[in-house]
């Protein structure tokens, strides 16, 4: 489990494909604390480590992660969030988050509004958001300022936009959205019922 607050910023070193799966190594300041095996979200996406170097490591996406997220978009010096999942004893800062990817969303616009930023999204499931509501962009735990059928805005404080990677984000650029877990169940049970 994770709390979508995003812990640095990872680089993209290499990308190697073997079969359907691609290999992905990653440059972070906090590798030496890594283990293999330990789970940690890339743009809000759980991957499991699987070997260490220094001061890389190297997770794996099987084809159903590469079709569900933006990991395909993925290029050698790509900027990625990151962040280690939540110490059994640690705050709950952001939200629930579990690293699950729900679809890619599509960045339709960023406004600059002197001293914060706007940014809108659009994606193309049957998830919905609420106003003042949660939701996980790249693996950022956000508040929805506005919100409609397929699409919803956040805004982004300086902070974060200097330690995400929301800097580099541009209109066009494909984003991993998880919806909140709460109200995922409530849409399930309310179709059930």
């Amino acid at each position: 489990m994770f709390t979508g607050i995003i812990e640095q910023i990872g680089e993209l070193k290499r990308k190697e494909q073997e079969g359907g799966n691609v290999h992905f190594t990653i440059e972070s300041s906090f590798t030496h604390e890594l283990k293999i095996d330990q789970s940690v979200a890339h743009n809000g996406c759980c991957l499991t480590v699987v070997a260490i170097q220094e001061n890389e490591y190297r997770v794996t996406a099987i084809q159903e992660t590469l079709d569900k997220t933006n990991l395909n978009s993925w290029e050698i010096g790509s900027k990625i969030n990151l962040e280690r999942c939540l110490p059994f004893n640690g705050r709950l800062d952001g939200h629930i988050v579990q690293g699950h990817v729900d679809t890619v969303g599509i960045c339709t616009e960023i406004e600059d509004q002197n001293g914060s930023w706007k940014y809108s999204f659009t994606y193309n499931s049957a998830d919905l958001t609420v106003e003042k509501g949660s939701i996980a962009v790249n693996g950022t735990s956000l508040t929805v300022v506005d919100s409609s059928v397929h699409s919803f805005s956040v805004c982004i404080i300086p902070f974060t936009y200097e330690f995400t990677n929301f800097h580099s984000l541009n209109v066009g650029d494909q984003v991993n959205l998880e919806f909140d877990i709460i109200g995922k169940y409530v849409a399930k049970w309310m179709a059930v019922k």
